[in-house]
Order: structure tokens, then C-alpha cells, then sequence
């Protein structure tokens, strides 16, 4: 199970998988994993934790199904097979060490990292109506 300490310091065993880039998009800018889930309406981190609880020949097949659907990198349409594999790739597997200590159950990463931007927010909000100034005190 990923810690909240990993969490807080944004680093997730998918990091790897989530910010690895698929390409530009029409527009030339660089699109990651994490950006083309979110645009196909996705939460991405609880995506990442799908795909890596299923064997890789299932993760790939998964990923594939969903890079044919995103059509705003031009490059997924020619290869998106062997880009699913390579990302893939990434993704922590369960006989890795952190696949077995830092993954998440599926379907929790959402509710997590929903979470972590109530709390964020809260304190936002917070420090805004109460004059925080930073000191602690």
C-alpha cells in the first residue's frame, strides 16, 4: 500500500507510467499518460492501479483499447500497440518490490488523491479566512 508520506510528496509507484509522454498533440504540445486519461474522462491514478493489477498481456490490451480512442496525439493511431507495451512497462508490478509495497487496491487511488485536494483545499480557504501568515503559530 503506497504510505500518505509517498502520497503528500506526490510520489506514487505510477509516476513513471502517469507523467510518461505519448506524443504531441495537434497543437505540438506533449501529451502524458496522465493528460490523455484524464481527456478520455478517466481518474488516473485509479486507471494506472487497474492496469496494474492485471497480467500484462490483459494491462496491454487494456491500454491499447484505450489509446485507439484518444485521437488527439496524431503518432497512437500508427503505433499504439507498441506504445500500450512500452507503457506498460512502467506500470509496478506485483512481484516487483514496489509493486508489492507501494501499489494501491484498485479503485482507490481516486478516492485518495479526492482526498488529499479536500484537505489541501480546506487549509487553502482556511489560512485565507484566519490571516495565516506561515508561522505555525
Amino acid at each position: 500500500m503506497t504510505t500518505l508520506d509517498q502520497m503528500r510528496q506526490g510520489g506514487t509507484p505510477f509516476d513513471a507510467f502517469l507523467y510518461a509522454p505519448l506524443g504531441e498533440d495537434r497543437n505540438g504540445q506533449t501529451v502524458s499518460v496522465l493528460s490523455a486519461l484524464a481527456r478520455l474522462g478517466l481518474e488516473p491514478w485509479e486507471a494506472a492501479s487497474d492496469l496494474a493489477g492485471l497480467n500484462l498481456a490483459e494491462a496491454r490490451s487494456r491500454l491499447d483499447a484505450l489509446l485507439v480512442r484518444f485521437g488527439d496525439v496524431p503518432v497512437l493511431a500508427q503505433d499504439h500497440a507498441a506504445i500500450a507495451r512500452r507503457l506498460v512497462d512502467l506500470l509496478p508490478r506485483p512481484d516487483t518490490p514496489a509493486g508489492r509495497m507501494g501499489g494501491l487496491p484498485p479503485g482507490t487511488a481516486g478516492v485518495l488523491g479526492a482526498g488529499f485536494g479536500l484537505i489541501a483545499l480546506i487549509t487553502v480557504i482556511r489560512s485565507l479566512f484566519s490571516g495565516f501568515d506561515g508561522t505555525g503559530e
